[in-house]
């Protein structure tokens, strides 16, 4: 916990608005999607989903194939606890409905379904993408498609399995992934590899978002690593998300932006 007390007291020193940027596809994705303050009605449905699983009292075994747990001190856990500790935030959620609605993924993956609250709104952010999300605890994800297909979502493929096997046995070759979403396994070591793994499905419009970049030193850096990398061009620092841009005919620069 102080380390990410510093690493966010750190952020906000560095970080900057709109006014400080001179790079207009960034200035664009700021003004337009991240500060957009109107309400869209897919808010309520994501807001209806969150309450649905805050009052769900039901207890699950939760398998773990990550860096672990900060919260919980065993894998038997009450759902709307998971929700509540584990689950991405209502802010980080309508964030992730704009980025995708903003960008108009047509076919993204996510790495850690959880309960499903971020692969509702990436389904809700474009109804037409073809979604394709893994989880690796078969128990949580039974939760996210029950409570998903009660969304009438039918845009999601789910898939229970550890990151690695499916990254390494599908032909990755021949996939392209408009946005991925990585958060699963928060380790520096997994971090690097699921980017090495999926770089040949980039195009030059994918954007990839890292969830928790300061959750850790290791997971810091992982994101400074992504980030040299020469086929990054941009990448966001929001403290929580790192986002990442392959734009040929972006320079390199680094942005951290308060959201």
């Amino acid at each position: 916990m102080l380390f990410q007390i510093k690493s966010y007291l750190k952020f906000l020193w560095y970080s900057k608005n709109e006014h400080a940027v001179h790079s207009p596809f960034v200035f664009s994705l700021i003004t337009k999607c991240f500060y957009d303050k109107k309400i869209k009605k897919e808010y309520a449905i994501l807001q209806e989903y969150r309450n649905t699983l805050l009052k769900n009292k039901n207890t699950i075994e939760v398998t773990d194939f990550g860096a672990g747990s900060k919260v919980f001190n065993s894998n038997t856990r009450i759902v709307a606890q998971i929700a509540q500790t584990a689950g991405i935030s209502s802010k980080r959620a309508e964030l992730l409905y704009r980025i995708t609605n903003y960008f108009k993924a047509e076919t993204i993956l996510e790495l850690g379904t959880s309960l499903g609250l971020a692969t509702a709104a990436l389904a809700l952010g474009n109804p037409k993408a073809s979604i394709v999300t893994l989880e690796g605890c078969s128990n949580t994800m039974a939760i996210a498609k029950d409570q998903l297909q009660k969304l009438n979502v039918n845009n999601v493929e789910y898939i229970s399995c550890e990151f690695n096997d499916y990254l390494q046995n599908c032909n990755l070759q021949s996939a392209i992934y408009n946005l991925i979403y990585f958060d699963g396994n928060h380790s520096k070591k997994a971090t690097l590899e699921y980017f090495e793994l999926l770089l040949p499905t980039i195009t030059n419009d994918s954007v990839w978002i890292f969830d928790d970049i300061h959750w850790s030193p290791d997971m810091e850096a992982a994101w400074e690593i992504i980030k040299k990398h020469p086929k990054v061009t941009v990448t966001i620092d929001t403290f929580q998300w790192g986002l990442v841009f392959f734009r040929r005919e972006q320079p390199k620069e680094h942005f951290i932006i308060r959201v």
